[in-house]
């Protein structure tokens, strides 16, 4: 390697999210505020309007169930929209 290559690498900045530590910090504190949010759930009262609102993690289990289903159904209109990789060389 040339000294410029070693010189561009070392005056690089080095961003928070660049170091993998870090992004798993960021996941450890989601994924507790997820759970805390779900067990918070069973002790704060909430004023329902619908039967089903009163099951545990309703809004938990929807929110998932509803990300799922968005997944399956984009996977099946790529299959009816998608066109050819050379589409507009012909």
């Amino acid at each position: 390697m040339s000294s410029e290559n070693m010189n561009d690498k070392q005056d690089e900045k080095i961003y928070f999210f660049d170091k993998p530590e870090n992004v798993n910090r960021v996941l450890y504190v989601f994924y507790a505020l997820c759970v805390i949010l779900v067990l918070a759930d069973f002790v704060i009262h909430r004023h329902i309007g619908l039967v089903w609102e009163n099951i545990p993690a309703f809004y938990a289990i929807y929110g998932f169930v509803a990300c799922v289903a968005l997944v399956v159904v984009a996977k099946l209109i790529r299959k009816v929209v998608m066109r050819k990789e050379d589409y507009y060389n012909d």
